[in-house]
């Protein structure tokens, strides 16, 4: 059995999506209503860039979705592959919504527009310089959790991605998450600050949660038989007001990524395909069990060679 994953923020790069943009017209029809449907040139800083325009959160969030849907129509209409027969559908931070249009539960133009708003209202939710992210190398999320406990009282900071064993992101205040850096390498625990303009998946977004409470209302849910796992619960989720209100939630909790990839696998499935810009999700996968089959869809050729 199959499941279809879909990256985050972080994946991107200028000229994404080119070869396919070049060679299917299904593609370069979704680039179109894509700008039509924002009202501005996105495809031309997806192509072209500058990577400065393309790494705002704003247009970062779109961009990656636009990619990752055209490939999949690509691998489903001129390959004549059904990604459809996936046991489920799953999705890193943003790319829970990419998992969301694909399986069918929300149409391209919504999707589109709504993560345009998702990205400038988690950009606005703190002032610029306010908030970071520390990614934490070589630990266990129990080691993690532990040290926090221990040291409220020195610092305060969030569990914002739990990727892998070994590979945790954490969000808060940029002067609690310099103490941490400081503390964490003083343990000989390595650590990394992420160039990221905003402190994602923590309290801190609480204004972005207020956004897309409103916004996630006007959407035209529709029903699928499509499974998806949710970033809150690793858990399955088709029911569309539970969809709606973890989507909500997803704002501010934590990614459990590695106990989504574990729960599939615990559930039969033995074969993912990450679908869009990058390898950041097989690398992940490839750490939480390496017996797995992955495949990234990047290129003509990785559909060419694709085997379910």
């Amino acid at each position: 059995m199959f499941s279809v994953i879909f990256p985050g923020q972080g994946s991107q790069i200028v000229g994404m999506g080119k070869d396919f943009f070049e060679k299917h017209e299904i593609v370069k029809k979704l680039f179109k209503e894509a700008d039509e449907t924002l009202g501005f040139n996105l495809s031309k800083i997806i192509l072209d860039g500058p990577k400065n325009e393309l790494d705002l959160t704003i247009n970062t969030q779109p961009a990656i979705f636009l990619i990752s849907y055209s490939i999949f129509q690509v691998v489903k209409n001129d390959y004549n592959i059904n990604l459809n027969e996936a046991k489920y559908f799953a999705g890193h931070s943003l790319g829970e919504y990419s998992a969301l249009s694909c399986a069918g539960y929300l149409n391209f133009g919504e999707t589109i527009k709504i993560l345009r708003l998702r990205g400038d209202a988690m950009q606005n939710s703190v002032p610029k310089g306010e908030g970071g992210m520390l990614a934490i190398l070589g630990l266990k999320i129990d080691e993690l959790e532990k040290i926090l406990q221990d040291n409220q009282n020195n610092f305060e900071a969030q569990i914002a991605n739990d990727n892998s064993d070994g590979q945790i992101v954490l969000s808060g205040k940029t002067k609690d998450i310099q103490i941490l850096s400081e503390f964490l390498k003083d343990k000989k625990i390595k650590n990394i600050k992420l160039p990221v303009s905003a402190p994602f998946h923590c309290n801190l977004m609480s204004k972005a949660t207020e956004v897309m409470t409103k916004e996630l209302q006007k959407l035209n849910f529709r029903q699928s038989k499509n499974i998806l796992i949710s970033n809150v619960t690793a858990n399955e989720v088709s029911n569309i007001e539970d969809l709606k209100g973890l989507l909500i939630k997803q704002i501010e909790k934590r990614v459990r990524w590695r106990e989504t990839i574990l729960y599939m696998i615990n559930k039969d499935v033995s074969q993912f395909i990450e679908i869009g810009p990058g390898k950041v999700l097989s690398g992940l996968v490839k750490r939480i069990n390496k017996d797995v089959k992955i495949s990234s869809i990047n290129s003509q050729s990785d559909i060419e060679s694709l085997n379910i």
